[in-house]
């Protein structure tokens, strides 16, 4: 059986889409150019600023809570994930990166929503700069495209 999908290129129409962001705010300057990236896409795929709840979360273990609020309203064709996770002298990264993404595709999979999680996890400072811009913008594809998929498939 071929895949539905197979050969075509990806739909990133965002016109008809209601998308929600939760953003952390630890390392805030670093969630701000995500969110700044991310954002920014959104509007550039077509999808409305009226059609856009962005909500923050004090960091990245309060993320799947309150994506676990926007999934439950069922207001939302997708929802995208924005933190990030320095590496620090004590085991804290593990637990913070290990749980905050098991709760991200928790939530996903428990409500069948497409959630792009982009929390970032770098080593340090640098890496995060580095990534952060094109993080923002791939998490904001990734939501189109699987709310597309998605609404093709149901």
């Amino acid at each position: 059986m071929q895949n539905a999908n197979q050969g075509e290129a990806a739909n990133l129409g965002g016109s008809r889409l209601s998308i929600g962001i939760v953003q952390a705010r630890f390392n805030a300057e670093l969630t701000a150019r995500l969110a700044e990236a991310c954002l920014a896409e959104l509007a550039a795929l077509g999808v409305e600023p009226h059609n856009i709840r962005h909500v923050t979360v004090p960091g990245a273990l309060e993320v799947p809570v309150a994506l676990q609020a926007l999934a439950e309203s069922e207001d939302f064709d997708a929802l995208i994930a924005l933190g990030c996770i320095i590496r620090g002298e004590t085991y804290h990264f593990e637990l913070v990166a290990n749980e905050s993404g098991a709760g991200v595709s928790r939530v996903a999979l428990d409500n069948t929503l497409p959630v792009a999680n982009a929390i970032l996890t770098v080593e340090n400072e640098a890496q995060a700069w580095a990534r952060a811009e094109d993080k923002g913008r791939d998490a904001a594809r990734v939501a189109v495209e699987m709310a597309n998929l998605l609404n093709d498939l149901t």
